[in-house]
């Protein structure tokens, strides 16, 4: 439905909040590449100056990556993800991995003494499709189904600042992940979750947070590996 028109500056936040909500809600995943310009004037209908102020705006606050020749990309699904995601662009890799390690690790202690039935269940479906992924060979659905898993697992301990803290280092934790499983999916880098949703449900904090802590070190030839690892 088109947008209605009032003055210039209130129509192109409605623009940009129309174009937020597609990205935070799902609809223009991280990675895809959004509506062209003259698609956007078609569905918002509003002019074309009115749809670049918006998608420009939403790039300078790093949700969207406007590649000349190529189109515009979904990079971020909040403005803090995208700060976040060009703040650590450029980390030690070690760091990330010890990052979320900690961070894993004790969401995973909480996720163990207040998960629900609907948190176990949500867990069951993810570890399945990881390991669905997995078996596809294709590195890049691994890369999602893993982080997906994992941002579950942190979900489960509701506390909603770690969570949304989590939820916005996503990127970069992909990122991460995506440099450290390679462009093909190796028997050294497969890592079993099993114990750790095992752990989860029994209510074993101890264990949760231990498996957690050590799920972020990929044994791989020529890369590190966990302290006493």
């Amino acid at each position: 439905m088109p947008l209605s028109h009032p003055r210039r500056s209130a129509l192109s936040e409605q623009v940009i909040a129309a174009l937020r909500t597609q990205i935070t809600s799902g609809e223009w995943p991280v990675g895809s590449r959004i509506p062209t310009e003259p698609e956007l004037v078609g569905q918002l209908g509003v002019a074309r100056n009115t749809v670049r102020e918006a998608v420009r705006a939403l790039a300078h606050n790093g949700l969207l990556d406007i590649r000349q020749g190529s189109g515009t990309y979904v990079v971020a699904t909040s403005e803090l993800a995208g700060v976040m995601h060009r703040r650590f662009a450029d980390a030690d890799p070690r760091h990330i991995a010890e990052l979320r390690a900690t961070l894993e690790s004790g969401a995973a202690r909480l996720a163990a003494e207040r998960r629900t039935e609907k948190d176990l269940r949500q867990l069951d479906t993810l570890l399945l499709r990881r390991e669905e992924a997995w078996r596809s060979g294709d590195a890049e659905a691994f890369v999602t189904a893993d982080a997906t898993f994992h941002l579950a697992v942190v979900a489960a301990s509701h506390n909603d600042a770690m969570t949304a803290m989590y939820a916005d280092l996503g990127e970069v934790l992909r990122d991460w992940l995506r440099a450290d499983v390679g462009e093909e999916l190796t028997p050294e880098t497969h890592m079993d979750h099993t114990r750790l949703v095992d752990a989860i449900r029994a209510g074993d904090a101890e264990t949760a947070a231990v498996e957690a802590a050590s799920y972020p070190f990929l044994c791989r030839p020529g890369r590190f590996t966990p302290a006493g690892g």
